[in-house]
């Protein structure tokens, strides 16, 4: 049986939208953050050694990250449902935005949800400093950088319905993750309306409303 180690607040959120998609047969394993740290709990380490999620656990094997339990999971129960043709170019799109969600624009919304916390967590006869330092980075590297990256992403929207092809695949999946974040947290600078219709086109999906139940509160939308 299939069993997914769904931690809330998480990139598991898109692992459960697919597997409601699929509608395949499962188990949903929910974990819950430190409401201090905001940390993933140790239960999770007795799954996986690193002690994150998503964790997808399939007859005894146990599969990490977010690309490699959506390329098994179509690979092995999708049945050629939201996945490209091997040798195609849409196979090469498909595969390239799979990296491409964590390689390059996770990073910088990971960046800027930490550096928001840098002044907060800076003893106050130096908050000043913090925030000096804090403004210096969004300005001369991560603002700059997440408008290149936020208005590449806009202006592939427009190649197609979703990111491959007018058909949803296992990229908008993967994908889904860090637009919901760029749109919730990171959106500032010009109207970027295609990745806004985006969020909308999945959030619309009878499967993702089904996931959001089960899975629970998910305030990266808030």
């Amino acid at each position: 049986m299939l069993t997914l180690h769904h931690l809330n607040n998480s990139r598991s959120q898109r692992i459960l939208w697919l597997l409601e998609e699929l509608g395949i047969a499962y188990e949903i394993k929910r974990y819950e953050r430190n409401a201090k740290t905001m940390l993933a709990p140790p239960e999770l380490r007795a799954v996986h050694p690193l002690g994150k999620s998503p964790l997808l656990s399939d007859d005894g094997l146990v599969i990490a990250e977010s690309g490699a339990i959506i390329e098994y999971l179509l690979e092995r129960y999708g049945h050629g449902r939201f996945l490209p043709a091997a040798g195609t170019p849409e196979f090469l799109r498909y595969r390239y935005w799979l990296h491409y969600a964590e390689g390059s624009l996770m990073p910088l919304l990971v960046m800027k949800l930490v550096l928001s916390t840098v002044p907060g967590r800076t003893p106050a006869l130096i908050r000043p400093i913090g925030r000096a330092i804090v403004g210096g980075v969004e300005q001369a590297f991560l603002g700059p950088q997440l408008k290149l990256h936020l208005d590449y992403v806009e202006a592939e929207l427009g190649k197609s319905q979703w990111l491959v092809c007018d058909d949803l695949t296992g990229a908008d999946f993967q994908m889904s993750f860090p637009l919901e974040a760029a749109s919730a947290r990171a959106g500032g600078g010009a109207p970027r309306p295609r990745i806004k219709a985006f969020v909308e086109r999945i959030q619309s999906r009878p499967a993702y409303r089904r996931a959001l139940e089960k899975g629970g509160p998910y305030n990266i939308l808030g």
